[in-house]
């Protein structure tokens, strides 16, 4: 039987313009895939050039972490954006990180929605098909990561998109599968001991337990590991050191 294998992907160039958020430096040295923030919801041309730099000199996959126009609420917020409009921005966000890509002598990899917008698109088919369109004008054979069973996916998956299903280390799930919302208490797990064995469980055998203490199926072929959370570098590189310890091949998906 062939080794369970998993990728790596973090939020990175999570900043803006004097202000930073992400250990972009650091956690390019663990993680296989970066979600580089494209200007939305965080993230300026300067930070997203040194990420595509650096992302690429280490081997790590580019991806373009896309959400709603939402700089002052991080693109926590929920908004109503018309379909066309979501579009055009999706498209530009991901034109913007491609320039910087090429610059640094790679591509844009993949897409992945950020926030509330990544929220969205598990349920609302018409932001999800929005979400597709952008992706198809900006580079019809690029990936899309997102939650299984999600509309997003599902719809991509119609337009011909290759689709990768994505867990979270340190996020709490619903009976149903889906992330509980921030605004619920517990979440997040803080707990390091805890995001570690959830880290193992999910990627040798695809399941996890849920907030509610039902253990639900989580297949997926990345693992999201935030890099805003305290001591979010050294959580991943204990994460990534434990999977490799259990083996379970790291290696991008794209």
């Amino acid at each position: 039987m062939s080794a369970p294998l998993i990728d790596l992907n973090a939020d990175l160039g999570e900043g803006f313009g004097r202000w930073h958020l992400t250990d972009d430096e650091e956690l390019l040295s663990v993680v296989t895939s970066a979600n580089v923030a494209c200007g939305f919801h965080a993230g300026d041309p300067a930070t997203m050039r040194r990420v595509c730099d650096r992302a690429a000199e280490r081997g790590v996959r580019i991806g373009a972490q896309v959400s709603y126009r939402d700089l002052a609420g991080f693109g926590r917020r929920a908004m109503d954006v018309p379909p066309a409009e979501l579009a055009a921005e999706v498209a530009y966000q991901i034109g913007a990180l491609e320039v910087f890509a090429r610059a640094a002598g790679t591509r844009v990899a993949y897409v992945k929605p950020h926030g509330a917008l990544y929220n969205r698109v598990v349920h609302d088919e018409e932001q999800a098909r929005a979400v597709v369109e952008g992706v198809l004008l900006a580079d019809a054979a690029l990936p899309v990561l997102g939650l299984p069973g999600s509309s997003l996916l599902k719809r991509a998956d119609k337009a011909g998109l290759p689709v990768v299903t994505e867990a979270f280390a340190d996020r709490a799930y619903t009976d149903e599968g889906t992330l509980v919302p921030r605004s619920r208490e517990g979440a997040v797990v803080t707990e390091a001991d805890a995001v570690v064995a959830r880290s193992v469980g999910m990627a040798r055998s695809g399941v996890v337990t849920s907030l509610g203490g039902r253990e639900i199926e989580v297949r997926a072929r990345s693992l999201c590991l935030h890099g805003d959370t305290p001591g979010a570098v050294d959580l991943a590189r204990r994460v990534r050191a434990e999977l490799e310890a259990a083996g379970v091949r790291v290696a991008a998906f794209a």
